[in-house]
């Protein structure tokens, strides 16, 4: 239920009105006090509260019931957009684009600081790179696990980056400390166990969506971490797993429209996963652009040939360069600007 105050009303007369649903209804009362009004959202079982009664407080200008099961990532529990930011100043969902680019997997100190330097050199504000690596085929490159972990960190040194790589399960929580932003993959999105747990950091999470995951699938598993008390979630469109073989998977720019009007939190698009294919990562991420997402991650190698892991789809770092300029002039061109 979303109960919205009059904008008269002041801190006193919202704490009392807060302290007697909380006692006189088993719910948890959420307040977002925005430039406007203030909105209350109740979670729990409302449905033994009389709208009408509430209605006719002297405080409240308008109630309404919630039919969606995500509350917390809900945009009308929280209308205004959320705003990412990093301990550095980085700012993701402020609106402007951000740039997140790196390979798909750390190989050595000399390819994650080479790659590092040039796409900040492009003007990507953030750094991507695996060190632990979820595949499909048991043989193939699982990353180099805590070792990546640690050049990604001397990566960052070298050039200020904030890093964001992916964590695969709940007892590598330690080891991911002092990482920027941690990254939830595909296939680890409904593991909610980790979610719960992640919903413990104050940490940003950036949650991708699975390979056949529906769009409130994927506000759910936002809502497990947010429900444990981390609300600094990134959403990320990855594509999804359709009919079509041409692709590695079919990219949905109609999510980022859709989950920016049902929630608050940012969306980012990854047309690197989406497309398989590197020469298709330019167009979807210039489409990304025009329908609104907040930020982009981009798979970059300096030698995408003898990449241990999605070579086809990484750009080389001149590439990059390019896409960099395409995607800023495009940004300007909607009001926007990059980082």
């Amino acid at each position: 239920m979303i109960i919205v105050l009059k904008p008269q009303s002041t801190k006193q007369m919202v704490d009392n009105f807060v302290d007697s649903l909380q006692k006189n209804y088993d719910v948890k009362v959420n307040e977002w006090v925005g430039t406007q009004s203030t909105v209350l959202g109740l979670i729990g079982d409302t449905s033994a509260i009389d709208i009408d009664y509430i209605s006719a407080q002297d405080i409240v200008e308008s109630v309404k019931r919630v039919q969606e099961p995500y509350k917390k990532a809900n945009r009308k529990f929280h209308p205004d957009d959320t705003v990412i930011t990093l301990p550095g100043g980085q700012k993701i969902g402020d609106g402007s684009l951000s740039l997140i680019a790196g390979p798909c997997s750390v190989e050595s100190e000399r390819q994650i600081v080479e790659i590092a330097k040039s796409v900040k050199d492009s003007g990507a504000q953030f750094l991507r790179g695996g060190a632990f690596k979820p595949r499909t085929s048991p043989y193939a490159f699982q990353g180099l696990k805590a070792e990546g972990l640690e050049l990604l960190r001397e990566a960052r040194k070298v050039t200020g980056l904030p890093i964001v790589t992916e964590i695969m399960r709940v007892s590598h929580i330690p080891l991911f400390e002092d990482v920027d932003i941690i990254q939830v993959g595909a296939r680890n999105m409904q593991n909610f166990e980790l979610l719960k747990e992640l919903g413990r950091l104050d940490k940003p999470i950036l949650l991708k969506r699975g390979l056949s995951s529906t769009i409130e699938e994927l506000l759910m598993s936002a809502e497990y971490i947010m429900a444990g008390g981390n609300e600094k979630v990134i959403l990320c469109e990855r594509g999804i797993r359709t009919y079509e073989t041409y692709t590695r998977n079919t990219l949905d720019i109609s999510a980022v429209p859709i989950l920016k009007k049902l929630s608050h939190l940012p969306v980012i698009v990854d047309p690197s996963h989406a497309s398989g294919i590197s020469w298709l990562v330019e167009p979807l991420a210039l489409a990304a652009v025009a329908a609104g997402a907040d930020g982009l991650i981009i798979e970059v190698h300096n030698d995408p040939q003898h990449a241990l892991s999605d070579g086809a789809q990484s750009l080389t770092p001149e590439q990059f360069d390019q896409v960099a300029k395409h995607v800023n002039a495009a940004a300007k061109a909607f009001g926007r600007k990059v980082g």
